[in-house]
């Protein structure tokens, strides 16, 4: 029997991070489906129903990845997704979102957090967890 391949999907405005990310992943067997709008993957993810968000921090708006990261999880089809939030906001305007305690994660309404540039061991391996710890919740429903 042929296992499904777990659905990703990426939001970020930097199509390069998009690109270089949905090869990464691909690679690693994971369908990827990209958008550079958060309106617009909201309204994909009801059809897709991915398996892992991956959002940037900052798009359109400051704080447009905690945002979405919140409708997700208020979201009853997609409450479970687990959404890893990336950024360069540290890097570029010395703003510090890291959390450090599983209350901070739970307030952004992110399971990961990232910043840019990405180590690609640590992001795989987050990712992959993050995949089957869902996976390992669902079979337990």
């Amino acid at each position: 029997m042929q296992r499904k391949r777990e659905c990703i999907v990426l939001i970020d405005d930097d199509r390069d991070f998009l690109e270089m990310n949905r090869r990464l992943l691909e690679e690693k067997g994971y369908s990827v489906s990209c958008f550079d709008d958060s309106d617009e993957a909201m309204r994909a993810m009801h059809c897709i129903k991915p398996d892992l968000v991956v959002t940037d921090l900052m798009m359109a708006g400051l704080d447009s990845g905690f945002k979405l990261s919140q409708k997700i999880k208020q979201d009853p089809m997609l409450g479970d997704v687990p959404v890893i939030i990336v950024t360069a906001a540290s890097s570029l305007q010395g703003f510090s979102f890291n959390p450090h305690s599983q209350g901070e994660f739970e307030s952004l309404n992110a399971d990961a957090y990232f910043d840019k540039p990405v180590s690609t061991h640590i992001f795989l391996k987050r990712v992959r967890e993050l995949i089957d710890k869902k996976g390992e919740a669902g079979r337990e429903r």
